[in-house]
């Protein structure tokens, strides 16, 4: 579980039509969005979302909101490749500048090199004026030079990987390498190397910066031929899951914002998302604790399953995402969850025992760098170290607390095996062979589409997997865990 908003769905990666109003007002919200990222931790896409609101009494059009959408994550994606072509062209790092310079030089690569019929003159201009705006202006003839270098470097028929590979020295590593040219830190590459081979690395490190499917799930398909009508009304193309036979993939509009999200009769949610509650087997009348619930989309799905008889506790930490929560329900006409501020690494409160739990934790995030992509800048290897002890606190603290023919979900959207396999096998391992884990694949098998095959996202060890080159969705993990 990473804690973010729906996802944004204005069109990016587009070809946009230049007019010097347009980009000025898409590139000024970019540019706010990239600072509070660098300098305040913001989570971009609640940056983006809020900056959008913010303009909404500006009128700010369709096309600027897409284009501001595009250039936030287009340089948060490729930010290390463009800070090395920016090096290149400056007396010292960027990392040495203002933050204000170096994300106005950002932007301006970026459209230069990423983005087609923006003219380079535009993007020059642009990135001065924004170092103005941002009263940096002793910069902006530095930022003049640079744009202008940078500009006489382009190569249109080259792809930016491709153009970097040439200036790269021949005896760098190959870590470093694939670092700079799918712009990912190196730490990080070197062990997906050590774990995935070079081949499995490679397309990882590309989907992480190709823009995520936006996916969801119709709640009650009784009116899903209105929810399609409806989305079909709001400018959205609907195609089938890659995954699930139940999930859509949403194209164009913004269904995000659309009527039927907020009544809670269509969930926004990647498709590896919506399998991990289905692990859950939720049956009527079930007692289900969701541990770490917040925003709410699993647990939609578990008390949907659970049905009038049963009753859904959904926990979480952050009080303000808990009234979230419960707002989102209460639009759903959700009667049968009830919601707790509730910190899961001290023992729990619940004298009962619960039919299913779902424990989906708090984890880095790895399986979610297209959809989150600044979180891959600011992971430290000793973060997994410090996850793993919260993670295996929650699991430890939930199991107690499952009935006897209970079931207990362990999920996460991470890739790495300090928060997975290695959590789960600690935990159990401290309990005495009194909880084991079966495979995820009677589970999930029912829910595939035809031309999925169950092996390809459950294997032999029981334990459910999606990688995002493979299966076109985020990297979860999920463990199905029983009592002995």
């Amino acid at each position: 579980m990473h804690l973010f908003a729906n996802p944004i769905s204005f069109p990016h990666h587009c070809v946009f039509p230049y007019s010097s109003m347009n980009v000025s007002i898409a590139r000024k919200i970019a540019f706010d969005v990239l600072l509070r990222v660098s300098e305040q931790g913001a989570y971009a896409e609640e940056a983006l979302r809020a900056a959008l609101g913010e303009s909404a009494s500006s009128a700010v059009k369709t096309e600027d909101a897409g284009l501001a959408t595009e250039l936030t994550f287009g340089v948060l994606r490729w930010q290390r490749l463009l800070d090395f072509r920016i090096d290149r062209l400056l007396a010292k790092s960027s990392k040495s500048l203002d933050a204000e310079v170096r994300i106005a030089l950002r932007l301006g690569a970026y459209q230069l090199f990423f983005l087609e019929r923006i003219p380079a003159h535009a993007a020059v201009h642009e990135s001065v004026e924004l170092v103005k705006f941002a009263r940096k202006r002793s910069a902006a003839p530095l930022v003049n030079a640079v744009r202008r270098k940078a500009a006489k470097e382009f190569v249109a028929a080259q792809s930016p990987r491709d153009a970097v590979a040439g200036l790269l020295p021949n005896d760098l590593p190959p870590a470093e390498r694939m670092g700079i040219q799918y712009s990912h830190p190196t730490w990080l590459v070197e062990r997906w190397l050590l774990a995935f081979g070079e081949k499995r690395t490679e397309s990882l490190l590309a989907a992480n910066n190709r823009v995520p499917t936006l996916s969801g799930c119709i709640s009650d398909p009784h009116h899903r031929k209105d929810i399609l009508s409806a989305l079909q009304k709001a400018g959205c193309t609907v195609r089938p899951g890659h995954l699930l036979r139940e999930a859509l993939i949403l194209e164009g509009g913004n269904p995000s914002e659309g009527e039927i999200v907020r009544r809670g009769r269509l969930a926004i949610q990647d498709e590896a998302s919506q399998a991990v509650a289905h692990l859950v087997s939720v049956e009527p009348g079930n007692t289900v604790l969701d541990l770490c619930s917040a925003p709410g989309g699993k647990t939609l799905r578990l008390a949907l399953d659970a049905g009038p008889a049963g009753h859904v506790i959904a926990a979480d930490l952050h009080p303000h995402r808990v009234r979230a929560m419960a707002e989102r329900f209460q639009r759903a006409k959700v009667q049968n969850v009830e919601t707790l501020v509730l910190d899961a690494t001290a023992p729990l409160p619940f004298a009962q025992k619960f039919n299913r739990i779902l424990v989906d934790v708090p984890c880095s995030g790895t399986g979610t760098f297209a959809r989150h992509p600044e979180i891959r800048w600011r992971l430290r290897p000793k973060d997994l170290e410090d996850l793993h002890a919260r993670q295996a606190l929650l699991l430890r603290n939930a199991l107690p607390h499952l009935a006897p023919d209970g079931r207990l979900v362990y999920s996460t959207c991470s890739l790495e095996p300090e928060e997975n396999e290695r959590v789960v096998s600690e935990v159990l391992g401290s309990f005495e062979n009194t909880f084991r884990v079966v495979s995820a694949r009677s589970a999930i098998d029912g829910f595939l589409q035809e031309s999925v095959r169950v092996e390809s996202v459950v294997g032999a060890d029981g334990f459910f997997r999606t990688f995002p080159a493979e299966h076109e969705t985020d990297g979860f993990f999920g463990a199905v865990i029983l009592g002995s």
